[in-house]
């Protein structure tokens, strides 16, 4: 088959070197990190763009390297040819493998807070994309300094506890290793930041099953959702995380 690829740039080390062994032709478009901090209609408008630009090339389906990301791909469309993307919520799934996986894990280490090579090494969000965000819009991205000098210091210290301080519900940090890092140097940029917020550190492995997967084209209804020319994604409040939107 010939593929596009369309994918969140987090997952640029996993899928080149997935992208090797596929026995497909995939050609890939990868696109800033980031987008779920958006509104979920620019989120939707700007991947709608790349697939309606890969409808009209020579490719047989879309693959979406994303997870529903905030209800952000909801609503889009597939036009000429299907689009296929995984059950899944939001990336950390993808690292894990599995939703069930995922799920595991978080049942069994809550306040947990994920890190990867990907999500360190793209950790520079586009100037466009911070002016867009959610968080800069309510200013939750602002320093505790910068609250004292617009607010005062009494206002500053509510608006940082109830806005700000978005990571005081957790207590750890997990590096995912996904065997493709150059070497441990994100790791140790992990195990850092970790310290500096008192949380308690760990390294657990990650698995490239799922998104091995997509690119090889092994899309069972369990673990993937296929999307027919002409009907769009919609989101499902179960375990099966997405659907075809009815009115399709």
């Amino acid at each position: 088959m010939n593929l596009k690829l369309v994918s969140c740039e987090i997952f640029f080390r996993e899928m080149e070197f997935l992208l090797e062994q596929s026995p497909h032709a995939i050609d890939v478009a990868f696109l800033q990190k980031g987008l779920h901090d958006i509104p979920a209609d620019e989120m939707l408008k700007r991947i709608q763009a790349r697939v309606d630009e890969a409808s009209e090339g020579p490719y047989d389906a879309v693959l979406l390297g994303y997870g529903l990301c905030n209800n952000g791909l909801v609503g889009l469309r597939a036009r000429t040819i299907p689009l296929v993307l995984p059950r899944a919520h939001d990336c950390i799934t993808l690292f894990f493998g599995s939703r069930q996986r995922y799920q595991t894990y978080f049942d069994a280490h809550p306040g947990t807070y994920f890190k990867t090579t990907g999500w360190i090494e793209r950790d520079a969000v586009a100037e466009e994309l911070k002016q867009l965000s959610i968080p800069s819009r309510m200013g939750m991205d602002m320093t505790y300094e910068q609250l004292v000098e617009q607010y005062g210091e009494d206002n500053a210290e509510f608006l940082w506890e109830e806005l700000c301080d978005t990571r005081r519900n957790y207590s750890r940090l997990a590096f995912i290793e996904m065997g493709v890092e150059p070497d441990n140097r994100f790791e140790k940029i992990a195990e850092q930041e970790a310290r500096e917020r008192n949380w308690v550190y760990e390294k657990t492995a990650g698995d490239l099953t799922l998104i091995r997967r997509l690119l090889n084209g092994d899309w069972d209804d369990e673990d993937f959702l296929v999307v027919p020319p002409g009907a769009a994604i919609s989101a499902d409040h179960s375990e099966r995380i997405v659907r075809i939107r009815p009115d399709a």
